[in-house]
């Protein structure tokens, strides 16, 4: 059967759904990470939200009252889960541009969440939602992922990511804070120290819903060094009322330093990968020091979001030809794409070179940082580290972080550096839904889960390019056609 004739079966099958009471998907092979070594044709049956029904085996008879959908032998996996996301950011946006360009900001929210989809994200978490009121913004858009969140971060009073703000509005900006009393002088009156403890900061994170608490643990970079960073009793403090909470405790490092002081602590998902070793750092080889603490991570099974396109998010600056990919046009408003590609779009490239350094200097001086990412990234491969899928899109004010997209090219980046496809597949369904305690919902093709699925022309086992060749999205059982899911559609 032609393409166009498969593209018009599911595309009506996305516009009469709605009156279906149940849906039976046939005729595809299912692909799930509880039965990677049973790679079968079969079928789903879809009642509402949820899967009811998985068979194994060609030519199952259709359920009675069932609408059949013929997948004519694609591949069907569960939806991706992207575990490290913020939405609430422009890529290639400050926040004072996007408030400035408020139009163009809004047609990029509007896509947004159409983007993740567009490449199979069905699912994603955001690691410091800074705004309950867009958080559900988002969910009340007509298409978007499933979205669970950390609620607002708990930061260290005047440390990252709080240091970044001015300070005459940081304090509300990062309301959910920890007073630190050796800088009584430095946090405004108005708090009190017995409202901001460890324990009502954690409470306040439950309290507006979040299902894992962000922490950090940074002393800087650029022009702000030696931030203030809690001590081990703190995070001991917040260690054990996220316990207490049943959150998931995450905490931002990408250090030797900040990794080794999670892990002690008890972490149970590090938000970065290392590409600092600090004194290590002019290491060719893997040092001990770094091997002894990834050994003790995959011993603790200890949750690892390698976010590899950090680094390349920031590299896309001093890439001519990335703002010419392809799939920026199905993934940005036109008009944005367009500002992205002038001077005043290239803003940020002043954040990350100085006037006088080349394109050349910048990408060279991304290499060492590079080269010690990729080789903590391997050696946690060869170890079958539980790695979890995570892009942290944007991580920054880069357009180099465009959602959906930079979950591609960090899926590449994962499988050059070491992952296999099983791995990677792994990290970002099954893995990602237990680490973040969602497996009674998704990660796999079961019954009972929601019916959040992904129809692949390729298999994701065999090919790292299969993730770009999705046909068709369900979200709760509702379909898209991927072509539907483009900017401008």
């Amino acid at each position: 059967m032609k393409y166009a004739t498969i593209f018009t079966s599911l595309s009506l099958f996305a516009i009469q759904a709605v009156a279906a009471p149940q849906t039976w998907l046939t005729n595809v092979q299912l692909v799930s990470p509880e039965k990677l070594d049973r790679i079968e044709t079969g079928s789903v049956l879809i009642d509402g939200e949820r899967i009811v029904r998985v068979e194994r085996g060609a030519n199952r008879k259709t359920p009675s009252g069932a609408r059949r959908v013929d997948g004519h032998g694609y591949y069907l996996t569960p939806g991706l889960i992207d575990s490290h996301v913020h939405l609430i950011s422009v890529p290639g946006m400050s926040f004072q541009q996007s408030d400035r360009m408020q139009a163009m900001a809004d047609a990029y929210f509007a896509q947004m969440p159409r983007s993740y989809l567009y490449y199979g994200y069905t699912t994603v978490i955001d690691l410091a939602a800074g705004s309950r009121e867009f958080i559900n913004r988002v969910k009340a858009m007509p298409q978007h992922p499933d979205i669970q969140d950390c609620g607002a971060p708990l930061v260290y009073a005047n440390g990252y990511p709080m240091s970044f703000a001015p300070p005459a509005i940081r304090f509300k900006m990062f309301a959910n804070f920890i007073y630190d009393p050796a800088q009584k002088d430095l946090i405004p009156a108005e708090y009190k120290p017995e409202d901001y403890t460890p324990a009502k900061g954690v409470a306040r994170a439950k309290a507006d819903g979040a299902i894992c608490l962000k922490t950090h643990f940074e002393r800087g970079f650029g022009g702000q060094r030696n931030l203030p960073v809690m001590s081990a009793a703190t995070y001991a403090e917040v260690r054990e009322q996220a316990s207490k909470d049943q959150l998931v405790l995450v905490t931002h490092g990408n250090s030797l330093e900040a990794q080794t002081f999670a892990v002690n602590g008890g972490v149970d998902v590090l938000a970065h990968g290392m590409w600092h070793w600090g004194e290590l750092d002019q290491s060719a080889e893997l040092p001990e020091q770094v091997k002894q603490l990834l050994d003790t991570i995959v011993a603790r099974k200890i949750g690892y979001q390698a976010t590899m396109q950090v680094l390349y998010g920031l590299r896309a600056y001093v890439d001519p030809g990335y703002l010419n990919t392809p799939a920026l046009a199905k993934l940005l408003p036109p008009p944005m794409l367009a500002w992205l590609k002038t001077p005043e779009g290239n803003w940020f490239k002043e954040e990350i070179a100085e006037p006088e350094e080349s394109d050349e200097a910048v990408r060279k001086g991304l290499e060492a940082p590079l080269r010690r990412q990729r080789q903590v990234v391997a050696y946690l491969a060869s170890k079958d580290a539980n790695f979890l899928f995570g892009t942290d899109t944007p991580s920054s004010p880069t357009y180099g972080n465009v959602p959906g997209l930079n979950g591609y090219l960090e899926m590449q980046n994962l499988h050059n550096a070491g992952l296999t496809l099983a791995q990677l597949f792994k990290a970002a369904t099954i893995n990602n839904a237990r680490a973040f305690h969602l497996e009674a919902d998704v990660g796999s093709i079961e019954p009972g889960k929601l019916a959040n699925l992904v129809l692949m022309k390729n298999s994701p086992l065999q090919d790292i390019r299969a993730y770009d060749s999705v046909d068709t999205v369900w979200v709760r059982g509702k379909p898209a056609a991927r072509d539907s899911l483009a900017a401008g559609d």
